[in-house]
């Protein structure tokens, strides 16, 4: 069900900061930079061979990510794992225990269709769901 690790998110602080850090000292490219009203984060990504790191900076005090921070400062924020069928994965999980933090999927600013599992059922990780392009298992490119 699970195929692939498709991107890590990490919460920053300071995204201009954390874009240098990636992109110039680690020199990883960044391919795509948005704010996202939904989620009150401005968000970039850096694609690797097959996985993307997402960094995350919230824009409003009240947000998730801001709370995330305010508790246990900047880091690994969740995991996205990339499943073939994501109405499928959500239907498996929860009748296996796991708690749904999104019963149904959504979708994001850049049409990538997704869904959260509660970190209380997931040993304290937030996992993020995302369907894989039908017939490509490849790492979306931004």
């Amino acid at each position: 069900m699970i195929k692939k690790i498709e991107h890590i998110g990490v919460a920053v602080k300071d995204l201009e900061s954390a874009i240098r850090t990636y992109r110039d000292v680690l020199e990883i490219p960044m391919t795509k930079a948005y704010e996202s009203e939904y989620t009150k984060a401005k968000i970039a990504f850096f694609p690797l061979e097959d996985c993307t790191i997402e960094l995350i900076q919230p824009t409003d005090s009240s947000s998730l990510v801001a709370k995330f921070i305010e508790r246990k400062g900047e880091g690994i924020h969740h995991l996205c794992l990339g499943v073939k069928d994501i109405e499928t994965a959500l239907r498996y999980f929860e009748s296996k225990g796991l708690e749904l933090l999104d019963k149904k999927p959504r979708t994001t600013h850049d049409n990538r269709t997704i869904a959260f599992l509660n970190p209380k059922s997931t040993n304290g990780v937030l996992i993020e769901l995302m369907e894989m392009e039908k017939g490509n298992d490849q790492n979306r490119k931004e």
